[in-house]
């Protein structure tokens, strides 16, 4: 291909290339906006729709109770009649314990009616929900049921539509999309759902070919009715044909400009390609002619001007190019591919020692007393600085800020090369004759500026603004002293020992932000999941209780619309700094995303729990955040707490989450500002537990998962199973994450 093609197809994919990417990238964000929408709209229905049949049920079940309650056979028929004259039910039957049918008010649904406990499909067609209670006399024997029941039908599924603005569909048989009840889909887009619906697994979402949206619903414990939701797509028609002629056009434009360009600037080129091709052949005497001054005429000349100096450089080259090419081959990958500071720190000593003829080096960083500190050192057998044999690690090289040699580099900034003095003071350094040493910084950052704080008499040397450490080279072969190219050539090794040490930094800075939340400090959501997994597999393998509390900001929409984000921001980081003050070292603190936050304690029960959830909740109380501004203004706030206990409330991590949050849902009805302890998971019967012959205390005194804390009266090691934690033993008994500490 000439230069000329290759110039047009170059000019086509820079111009052409943005254009296809950026109608890919319109085109596929607005397909998912779209789906992201349309997922959203039908979880939100979803959830409505669970509610609403829960509701309905409930209001069942407190009809059949309220007929359960009437002392006698007329009494209940009177009550039955009342509930359906109410509205409460649209059918109520009574029934003894053989199942027969005793009474029914008339005009009840057809039977059967669907559970609404039922947690599977139903036999048949479904025409009515229903709740069912027992019926005892007052001795509390079995007199048989009480059931009421409201009718499925075309427009309890026209209310569930407008109660979830979507489309609702409701099958008679949910192995089958055939066998459709009632719907409040159109007709021309019916087919399409439900065939859809079809191959719907779970709560999954799947499209339709004319762009509609479906999830299925059930059916489930709380929501025994199957029911298919779906939404039409918003996204505006004709967008891929506007972006498929925009590409074309765009094409076209590219085009005829990339010929156009390509003409005009290749012709010039024809002589400067010529000459080229004869320096390529070893003539370097070849002159291009300058025809013009615009951009080829100065590359012309610039041509020339590096034909007449190619030649002087040329054996120079020669001599260097190998060794330089495998320093820096080496070099390059190694800084490119690990983050062993030690590994990269000796591959640069060793570059460095080799490219300058030293006898020996030493690579030295600035702790965080001011004192540099040998990180790797090569050649030093029989220089090490005393009268001691020489140590096992580069670790003993220790020279304060400000002394010696390398102190001085360290604390002006300043690179620094001669022959040593004789009668000089030890300072810590290696023994040598000549020396070269040079500073390295963090890259970008200021040098030579005094750090801030420092003390200007000499009590703590000033360091340079981002000085990292120094390299040093001792004793250089062949020669009495290091010249100035030594010094050019070590500053560059001592760049990449900047970028080196920097890198790692970042690697290491990167890792803890991963985790944390920025704002408070706190741990993160992703950190959350990871560690409520692994204290959870930590309680079960040892036998032991997780307390999980979930707090949320009571009211704190008003506090951001009332004194602005800022403000808010405020007051979560002072509630961060809280919590931190009211928990132990091994507990977990995390923030789980706007004012809503998560403490796990491990080897906590309940009454434990509570305990931290009433000093957390008189801590955010009893002292209002005070404003950094002017007006100095004081926000009381307090703090809701949902308290779930592993294994008490949940077997998994996620459940216990979930059950804190339904607690915390319960302390926010309750009045806000108060804690909720979550509802115990039902325990499997007696005759499915084994039982013990003898059980004993264990000897730590800990609590066991599934036991009862009963303290003893006047116990504090029972009374507050908190301080029971703290004895020997009980928060050690297995590997635990990095625990933050108080003053993060």
């Amino acid at each position: 291909m000439t230069l000329r093609g290759r110039l047009t197809a170059a000019f086509l994919v820079v111009v052409l290339g943005p254009v296809l990417l950026g109608a890919f990238f319109v085109g596929t964000t607005m397909a998912a906006v779209d789906r992201g929408r349309s997922t959203e709209r039908l979880g939100l229905a979803a959830a409505t729709v669970r509610t609403s049949v829960d509701a309905l049920c409930q209001q069942l079940r407190a009809a059949a109770d309220a007929v359960a309650l009437a002392a006698d056979p007329a009494g209940r028929a009177v009550a039955a009649r009342q509930v359906v004259s109410r509205g409460l039910a649209a059918g109520v039957v009574l029934a003894d314990v053989t199942g027969q049918v005793r009474y029914a008010t008339p005009g009840a649904p057809v039977q059967p009616w669907l559970d609404c406990s039922a947690a599977g499909p139903a036999p048949g067609p479904v025409r009515a929900l229903g709740a069912r209670v027992g019926l005892r006399d007052r001795a509390g024997a079995d007199l048989g049921t009480v059931a009421a029941a409201q009718p499925v039908d075309p427009a309890f599924v026209a209310r569930l539509a407008a109660v979830t603005g979507v489309a609702v569909t409701l099958f008679d048989d949910p192995t089958g999309a055939d066998r459709v009840a009632h719907t409040t889909e159109a007709a021309g887009v019916r087919d399409a759902v439900l065939a859809a619906a079809g191959t719907v697994v779970g709560d999954r979402v799947t499209e339709t070919a004319d762009g509609r949206y479906v999830r299925r619903v059930g059916p489930a414990p709380g929501q025994p009715l199957p029911l298919v939701l779906s939404v039409p797509s918003e996204q505006p028609p004709g967008l891929y044909a506007a972006l498929v002629g925009a590409v074309l056009l765009a094409a076209l434009l590219a085009v005829l400009a990339a010929w156009r360009l390509a003409r005009v600037t290749t012709r010039p080129l024809v002589e400067l390609a010529g000459a080229v091709d004869r320096v390529a052949h070893g003539d370097l005497d070849t002159r291009v002619p300058v025809r013009s001054r615009d951009e080829i005429g100065r590359l012309a000349s610039a041509f020339n001007r590096m034909t007449r100096e190619t030649d002087s450089y040329v054996q120079a080259l020669t001599s260097s190019r190998d060794q330089l090419r495998g320093h820096l081959a080496v070099l390059g990958d190694t800084l490119a591919s690990t983050h062993d500071l030690q590994r990269i720190l000796r591959l640069i000593l060793h570059s460095a020692i080799a490219a300058t003829g030293a006898r020996a080096g030493a690579v030295l960083l600035v702790d965080g007393g001011g004192v540099l500190v040998g990180q790797c050192a090569e050649g030093l057998d029989g220089r090490w600085p005393g009268p001691e044999p020489d140590p096992p690690d580069a670790s003993a090289l220790r020279v304060p800020v400000g002394s010696g040699v390398v102190g001085a580099v360290a604390a002006t900034g300043e690179a620094r090369r001669g022959r040593a003095e004789a009668s000089a003071p030890p300072t810590g350094e290696p023994r040598c004759e000549t020396y070269v040493a040079v500073p390295f910084a963090a890259p970008g950052g200021p040098g030579g500026t005094a750090r801030p704080g420092a003390d200007p008499a000499g009590a703590e040397p000033a360091l340079p603004a981002a000085t990292l450490g120094v390299l040093a080279l001792y004793d250089r072969l062949g020669a009495d002293e290091f010249d100035d190219d030594d010094l050019v050539t070590l500053r560059t090794f001592a760049g990449h020992a900047a970028v080196a040490v920097d890198n790692v930094r970042v690697h290491e800075e990167a890792q803890r932000l991963s985790l944390t939340d920025p704002l408070t400090g706190l741990w993160n959501y992703r950190y959350l999941r990871e560690s409520i997994r692994r204290e959870v597999e930590r309680a079960s393998r040892f036998g032991r209780m997780l307390s999980v509390l979930a707090l949320d900001l009571d009211r704190f929409k008003a506090i951001n619309d009332t004194w602005g984000h800022a403000a808010g921001d405020a007051v979560l980081a002072e509630f961060a700094r809280r919590v931190r003050g009211e928990i132990r070292e091994v507990d977990l603190a995390f923030r789980q995303g706007g004012e809503e936050f998560v403490v796990l304690l491990p080897e906590t029960d309940a009454r434990g729990a509570t305990i931290v959830a009433e000093r957390l909740g008189a801590a955010v109380r009893d002292a209002p955040v005070t404003l950094d501004n002017p007006d100095g203004v004081a926000i009381t706030v307090t703090v809701s707490v949902g308290i779930a206990v592993y294994p008490d409330h949940a077997t998994t991590g996620q459940r216990v989450l979930d059950a804190a949050d339904e607690a915390l849902y319960a302390a926010k009805a309750a009045g806000r500002d108060t804690w909720r302890l979550a509802e115990p998971r039902p325990w499997p019967s007696a005759r499915e537990i084994p039982v013990l012959a003898a059980s004993v205390t264990p000897a730590d005194g800990l609590p066991r998962a599934g036991a009862p804390v009963a303290p003893a009266e006047g116990d504090p090691a029972r009374s507050d199973p908190r301080v029971a934690r703290a004895a020997p033993g009980g928060a050690s008994s297995g590997p635990h994450p990095p625990r933050q500490s108080r003053g993060r």
